[in-house]
């Protein structure tokens, strides 16, 4: 035992050292982006709610197309989003131009998204996702983090098995399970180490876990797999290999009819979004009904634009397994799935796995200056039996 756990050591400072700088710019962008979407919709408050007026009823959503497209004649909308709260003001999405938002009750422009808050997130996503890489170079961005993921998966369990005293004692346990003071040096930094090795780990295991799944394909497939279900890759995709047909963009006619059936296939809906514009004589809804545990369960409605009859009503609730579990790691990656008490505890898990990386260089460096120092006092002994 003493041996195999020597080699789990030695894999786990390995692994440590060449995948440490990436795990550490992961963590460090992962904190920052912990509240992401609480932060732009800070920056956009003023924009997102509005007052209503005393007695005053929403506009349609024909006449609120109506109205901005005579505010804004060349926009070309990629998406209308509504929510049910009265206090909410309804998104225009201007594809990557940004989000419009209108009073629901006037119509008239309240404000656009906060392209500066939004920019910075996404300059955080581009260094946690690419390291920052574009262009030809995204892909090996992204390989590069997503072997480091597997690397973190490693540190994580390997850590826990290192962390494990030999004798399980609450006099060995406790001075590896939190803090002690009037420490320096070495012995501050594996007692950090340790610590938060051990209250992050689980965490980190999760994180890191669901970031595997979202970065590799076979991670995603054997998801699905494992859930009884085939792979959404394997079910027949057929490959587009033409360039779209450029056409004029055309607003529904019918907006009103098509927004009434979509808010009659789900009488509980918090929120509906239409893409725009409508193609193919289909209107493609995506709706959040407000029922399910996973709060960001989404629901897809398509409809006959002409008729606004129903074809095709997919609800959540009828997915199958590998579905509704992919949905849910994708949020249980950033802690949304939990709510805020999860997006905290992501945040204190990156902010940990940053300090382990630090704490982990630490100790490895005075390991290895440790080593040259025996190596040259060992080689000057050497010398001077030669000389004798």
């Amino acid at each position: 035992m003493r041996k195999f756990r020597k080699v789990i050591f030695w894999i786990h400072l390995v692994s440590a050292l060449f995948a440490g700088v990436i795990i550490f710019i992961m963590s460090v962008t992962g904190a920052l982006l912990a509240f992401e979407r609480q932060t732009i919709e800070f920056s956009e408050r003023d924009a997102r709610y509005v007052v209503q007026p005393s007695g005053a009823e929403r506009l349609s959503p024909q006449e609120m197309i109506e109205r901005f497209r005579s505010d804004r004649p060349d926009a070309k909308p990629a998406s209308l989003s509504i929510s049910s709260s009265p206090d909410e003001a309804w998104a225009i999405s201007l594809g990557r131009e940004g989000t419009v938002f209108v009073d629901p009750y006037t119509g008239a422009i309240t404000g656009e998204s906060n392209k500066a808050v939004r920019g910075a997130m996404s300059t955080l996503r581009e260094w946690h996702r690419y390291l920052a890489m574009s262009g030809d170079q995204r892909p090996i961005g992204k390989a590069l983090t997503g072997a480091a993921n597997l690397i973190f998966v490693l540190l994580a369990i390997t850590g826990l098995y290192i962390w494990l005293p030999r004798i399980l004692t609450w006099k060995r346990v406790k001075p590896v399970i939190w803090f002690r003071g009037g420490l320096r040096g070495k012995p501050r930094n594996f007692n950090w180490h340790n610590v938060i090795g051990f209250w992050t780990s689980l965490a980190l295991v999760v994180f890191t876990l669901t970031a595997t799944v979202m970065s590799y394909q076979w991670a995603n497939d054997l998801l699905y797999t494992l859930t009884g279900n085939e792979p959404p890759s394997s079910q027949g995709r057929s490959p587009n290999g033409t360039q779209k047909e450029e056409r004029p963009y055309a607003y529904p006619e019918n907006l009103n009819a098509l927004w009434s059936a979509a808010e009659q296939q789900s009488p509980t809906w918090k929120s509906i979004s239409l893409r725009l514009p409508i193609e193919n004589n289909s209107a493609a809804f995506t709706i959040d009904e407000g029922i399910y545990w996973n709060i960001f369960g989404r629901s897809s409605l398509t409809l006959d634009a002409t008729t606004a009859a129903v074809s095709k009503w997919d609800p959540y609730s009828q997915r199958n397994g590998g579905q509704q579990l992919r949905s849910w790691f994708r949020f249980l990656h950033t802690g949304e799935s939990l709510g805020l008490p999860g997006q905290f505890i992501g945040l204190i898990a990156c902010i940990g796995g940053a300090f382990l990386v630090w704490t982990g260089f630490s100790l490895s460096f005075r390991r290895f200056a440790k080593w040259v120092r025996k190596r040259r006092a060992a080689a000057a002994v050497y010398g001077r039996e030669a000389e004798i």
